[in-house]
């Protein structure tokens, strides 16, 4: 919080990523970090989640901004029912706590199409872009 604040970055254009599994084992200190995190506006995502060992319960105690589908739900999200169904019922449920959802691994046009259908609030995958140095990204933004 402090990097943040002489580098003048408003703490809510930051947020951090935390596995499913941080918040079932997590120390005081960790504990206390997350809330001091959230006290300062900065989001709060769980990453990879329906992998782990979900505690629900944790996504309010926490107070967690945002849910990332891993990208074992999205790689066969056009053939596999029961995907599709699992990453429908992750977005409802977390729509319905307040939560935003991000899908990862988006590869294909059908994949994005068949998320934007379920609400899917954001995506992020090499249908985009694959991972970029800054130099790089700057290139993307300035070509499309």
């Amino acid at each position: 919080l402090s990097y943040l604040e002489k580098i003048g970055l408003p703490a809510q254009y930051m947020s951090i990523e935390i596995t499913e599994n941080l918040l079932l084992h997590v120390s005081k200190n960790a504990k206390h970090k997350l809330l001091q995190f959230r006290d300062a506006s900065i989001q709060v995502a769980i990453d990879d989640f329906g992998i782990g060992y979900s505690a629900l319960s944790y996504l309010r105690r926490f107070d967690i901004d945002m849910l990332k589908i891993d990208q074992f739900f999205i790689h066969n999200l056009e053939t596999d029912h029961n995907n599709r169904v699992l990453s429908e019922a992750i977005i409802i449920m977390a729509h319905k706590l307040g939560l935003q959802v991000t899908a990862e691994g988006v590869e294909t046009e059908a994949q994005f199409r068949i998320l934007r259908e379920l609400g899917c609030d954001f995506v992020q995958g090499y249908y985009f872009s694959c991972p970029l140095p800054a130099a790089g990204f700057e290139k993307y933004l300035l070509r499309s």
